[in-house]
């Protein structure tokens, strides 16, 4: 239906395409020049994060994965097992395609290739992909909105949980959003780090000709949630970088630990 705005987790089940949000987003060659500018940004900062000297250990989850791998690209090298997870069965196909080299999987090398140059080696990217396809251990179905946020799955307690880019989608208003923060923080070791990329001033994005929504955060919001959810902001990094195809006013990456004593 035209004009028609998507959101919440049965519209995503229903109406979300992987393959059109990765071409839209992710095209790292030809895409638009404001996406390639975020995904830069993106890259640089978990290079940043999880580089030598930096977050590392043995357990990391990722939590509202969608159908992408970039994210993990610089934690496959500090974490022995990472766990991706998301809400829609068609997100987590996407990635199963990618994870097990089947046919029609979608092509990450150009992004891959980036990051090894930024490691300071691009011509080990296929090397970097096995590392990463080796790495993730278990693919899970995740809802932010309820507890625990990956059901009945048995999990270990993770030294990191990593989210880009998913929890402005999955909720719907800011007290849905600090609630999931939380439940998020309950993933953590006493002491272990949550790094996220947020969306600011969040309206909408196109993903082919559906429009999605989600919850509108300001930066202070962002932070406020964190610290209420037990965890020390240890580094906030915020753009006006904005996509082409979204309303936005910038973005926000926050690395922050869980209180030792939590």
């Amino acid at each position: 239906m035209e004009g028609k705005i998507y959101k919440g987790g049965e519209d995503y089940e229903q109406e979300f395409n992987p393959r059109d949000y990765l071409t839209t987003y992710y095209n790292f060659d030809s895409g638009p020049v404001e996406e390639k500018e975020i995904i830069k940004f993106s890259l640089q900062n978990l290079y940043q994060t999880f580089s030598a000297g930096g977050i590392r250990g043995d357990v990391l989850i990722d939590i509202g994965s969608g159908p992408t791998i970039y994210q993990l690209l610089s934690a496959c090298e500090a974490f022995r097992e990472i766990i991706v997870t998301d809400y829609t069965p068609q997100n987590l196909q996407e990635l199963q395609k990618w994870l097990k080299k089947e046919p029609g999987a979608y092509d990450w090398s150009s992004i891959v290739q980036h990051v090894c140059e930024l490691e300071g080696d691009r011509s080990r990217w296929q090397e970097k992909e096995a590392k990463l396809r080796r790495t993730v251990t278990r693919v899970l179905r995740c809802d932010v909105t309820k507890s625990p946020a990956l059901g009945s799955a048995q999990v270990p307690l993770a030294d990191c949980v990593l989210t880009f880019l998913a929890m402005e989608c999955a909720c719907l208003d800011v007290d849905t959003y600090r609630a999931a923060l939380r439940r998020l923080a309950d993933l953590l070791k006493p002491g272990g780090h949550l790094v996220t990329l947020v969306t600011l001033g969040f309206q909408n994005y196109m993903v082919g000709p559906k429009k999605f929504s989600g919850v509108y955060l300001e930066k202070e919001t962002v932070e406020k949630a964190v610290q209420d959810a037990g965890c020390q902001v240890l580094k906030c990094n915020c753009t006006p970088l904005r996509y082409s195809k979204a309303f936005c006013t910038g973005l926000c990456f926050i690395v922050a630990r869980k209180s030792s004593s939590a």
